[in-house]
């Protein structure tokens, strides 16, 4: 799988780069099979996601961080190179975090799953 679409890192091949500091960082670990069968779903569901709620104005999805028990705000395509990130190399790229994100304009994995069920159920009542 060729990932075109996600962001060039800034700073590659970049003599000055100031990560170079901090020295080679370990290797990732190429994830499981259960591991990358779960960031394939999560890839489908993001796009599915996208889809209904793009329209609505809803610009991405707002994840709980476990590292640093913050909220952060991923647009949909950042959640996506993500994921695609995670699946071919086994760890996403760094990115910048969203700047001042307006809270209002995303949404958590739950009411996205909710929603999307929630159509899916209208639409097989008709």
């Amino acid at each position: 799988m060729v990932l075109d679409d996600v962001p060039r890192d800034p700073f590659a091949d970049d003599p000055d780069d100031p990560a170079a500091a901090m020295g080679e960082a370990e290797a990732p670990q190429a994830l499981t099979s259960a591991e990358r069968d779960e960031a394939m779903t999560d890839l489908a569901d993001v796009e599915v996601f996208r889809s209904l709620l793009e329209p609505q104005g809803v610009l991405g999805l707002v994840l709980d961080c476990p590292e640093c028990g913050e909220q952060h705000y991923f647009d949909w395509e950042l959640l996506r190179g993500n994921l695609r990130q995670m699946i071919e190399n086994g760890r996403p790229q760094v990115h910048e975090p969203a700047y001042q994100p307006d809270p209002t304009n995303y949404v958590t994995w739950e009411y996205a799953r909710g929603y999307v069920d929630g159509v899916t159920d209208t639409e097989g009542h008709r």
